[in-house]
């Protein structure tokens, strides 16, 4: 009788699995989005947003939420009022602070002539005219000061007058780039206060304090180079930052850096494997919390603050485990409320004890959804390269897997250059929707992502098609050593560096791979250096302009341009382009599919007219997902 159960249930946990079904494009696009608000006024509730893709519409439906911080039922909100603090009124309720765009110059052909007032024309003397996705218009956003009598608003007051920058920063700033003080006196901004071709080649924003009293304004991080973002206080009026030193440089080791008015301490500059992504200030003031990459993953980490004496801080890691962990919304008691992701799930809020870093689900927006799919297994491992260092690469199996069976694989080429590879959650580029679809993933750790020590996050610039490229190949190599892995079918996939990547591979693999994808990856230097618009970024990670025959590094750099290599390629590519990505322009992927097209490769275009570095809208990304699997289905059979 204890046979048959034992064989019953064995049947039935079969039938279980089998039951599963495997992520599709469209079952991801369905997902909710969950991200944090706020904790309310009476330390109750959670308060979060829930962001879910409406395909007809082609939009996103935004719908509200609160749920006890101790766990619970979660109740729909229409609005946050009384729930949360508004951020943007002065402790004593005098003024709010906005940000609103302002016209500064006359740049398009009818402002400038009056009797014009049809023309779409746009006239410019210098750089940054266009950013991100946008071209500029001669309007800035400023700060606004509004006093507020009785209730009502008075004359709004621009803090940053006749000013050609802006804040919040564009493209990604956002509310936080302008904060009160406690004491209700004082407004801190984000800013850089450069214009044209001084703004392209520059990454030094600063912080600036506006006194409410006297209107004096002043630069509070002048000393500082490189970046100074994400200004926040403690109830002391200690304020904390986040900061790189190096001016061009938008990858340099971010640190977290705090003020008492007297004097300013690095809290993390000596750990040279932490790169600071957020923090949040314990309830106390007497510590922050911060989420940084480490090995692959997000985690949570604390550091005390000594305000009144030079010792070291101490730096405490409170979560550990192959998930990320990240975007602390606030604390209560002993709970922090973040999020967090894995490979397998998109992001959820949860709580985390800070006393042992512990952690328990908060909301549930996705559970249905998420326990009706397979699972698939990741797994850590560690390549030699060869320059004889140790390479964390992440391996994401299909479910089910079966080690008896030879799977296709891809290697997966990440961004940046220099961005982290955790465990992320992508509406794009999923792990688990890859390999839900039969395929094994290779996601290695390369040279350039933080988490491994400044040296190893540095060595990709100026060097790209150098030691990283042999990175990827020692990472297939070793995983392709498994006798489940189908060397007759492997592909490499992946966008900006990552396209950048794929490009460069297709001309160096060996016959390794018989398909590349590569959507918005650089093509070809010379033309991204003449045409993209964070000109720093090429400065730094090309070591200088193309035309500069006396410099060694650039023309080392600018040699190792894929569009170089193009008579190597022989194998079936799939190039993605975005027509409104102003970081790697439209002539980038439209220059590879011509190479590719007149070299008799088999080859394919998908163009995206109005999507940016990303794709955004749903109905696109539903395209993006069926043409790259059609593709694979097509050349890895």
């Amino acid at each position: 009788m204890k046979k048959a159960w034992l064989l019953g249930g064995m049947f039935l946990s079969s039938l279980a699995i089998n039951a599963q079904q495997r992520l599709t494009p469209e079952q991801l696009w369905k997902m909710g989005r969950v991200s944090g608000l706020g904790i309310s006024n009476d330390k109750q509730y959670v308060v979060y947003a829930v962001s879910t893709p409406q395909m007809p519409d082609n939009k996103s439906q935004r719908k509200l939420y609160k749920i006890p911080v101790a766990g619970g039922e979660a109740q729909e909100i229409s609005t946050t009022e009384g729930l949360l603090s508004d951020s943007k009124v002065s402790a004593d309720g005098k003024y709010r602070i906005s940000s609103e765009p302002v016209p500064v110059l006359n740049i398009t052909g009818a402002d400038k002539y009056k009797d014009l007032p049809q023309s779409n024309a746009y006239v410019f003397t210098s750089l940054n005219y266009r950013h991100w996705d946008t071209w500029e218009d001669g309007k800035f956003d400023h700060v606004f000061l509004t006093p507020l009598v009785n209730g009502q608003a008075g004359t709004p007051k621009d803090l940053m007058p006749g000013e050609t920058n802006d804040c919040p920063q564009k493209p990604f700033g956002g509310d936080e780039d302008f904060i009160w003080h406690p004491d209700g006196k004082h407004v801190v901004y984000v800013t850089k206060k450069k214009f044209g071709t001084d703004y392209a080649v520059s990454t030094n924003t600063d912080l600036y304090e506006y006194d409410v009293t006297t209107g004096a304004t002043r630069n509070l991080t002048e000393s500082n180079k490189g970046y100074d973002v994400n200004p926040s206080f403690n109830a002391k009026g200690e304020l904390a930052w986040l900061q790189m030193k190096r001016d061009g440089y938008e990858a340099d080791k971010q640190d977290l850096v705090v003020s008492n008015g007297k004097s300013t301490l690095n809290l993390t500059q000596q750990r040279d494997d932490i790169h600071v992504e957020g923090f949040k200030w314990s309830e106390d003031g007497t510590a922050l919390f911060f989420w940084a990459p480490i090995n692959g993953t997000l985690q949570i980490f604390k550091v005390s603050y000594p305000a009144t004496t030079p010792a070291k801080p101490v730096i405490t890691q409170l979560t550990k485990g192959d998930f990320d962990v990240s975007d602390i919304i606030g604390q209560v008691g002993q709970k922090l409320i973040a999020s967090k992701t894995d490979m397998n799930h998109p992001a959820e809020l949860v709580t985390i004890d800070v006393t042992n870093g512990s952690i328990q689900a908060l909301t549930h927006v996705n559970d249905a959804t998420v326990s009706s799919l397979g699972m698939c297994k990741t797994e850590r491992r560690w390549v030699t390269t060869t320059d004889r260092k140790n390479m964390l690469v992440w391996v994401i199996y299909p479910p089910n897997f079966d080690p008896a069976q030879k799977y296709p694989t891809l290697l997966y080429c990440q961004g940046g250059p220099q961005a982290p590879l955790t465990q992320t959650y992508s509406y794009r580029w999923n792990f688990q929707l890859m390999a839900s679809q039969g395929y094994i993933v290779v996601a290695p750790n390369r040279r350039g992502m933080p988490g491994h020590g400044t040296k190893w996050n540095e060595q990709v610039s100026k060097d790209w098609g150098g030691q990283v490229i042999q990175d990827y190949l020692s990472a297939i190599d070793a995983v392709s050593k498994e006798p489940y892995v189908d060397k007759d079918r492997r592909g490499c996939v992946g966008a900006s560096f990552g396209g950048f990547s794929v490009f460069a591979l297709a001309s160096v693999h060996a016959k390794r791979f018989k398909t590349f994808i590569a959507h918005d990856g650089v093509f070809d230097f010379r033309s991204m250096y003449g045409t993209t618009d964070e000109l720093f970024f090429e400065n730094w990670e090309k070591g200088g302009p193309y035309w500069d025959k006396k410099n060694a590094v650039a023309q080392r750099s600018f040699s190792q341009s894929p569009s170089n290599f193009v008579e190597k390629w022989d194998t079936p590519i799939f190039i993605i382009q975005g027509g409104k990505d102003y970081r790697v322009p439209i002539e980038q992927g439209l220059q590879a599919f011509q190479a590719a097209q007149l070299r008799g490769i088999k080859s394919k275009l998908l163009y995206l007219p109005d999507e940016n570095h990303w794709v955004l809208s749903p109905q696109n990304a539903i395209v993006w997902q069926r043409e790259f699997y059609k593709w694979l289905e097509e050349t890895l059979p």
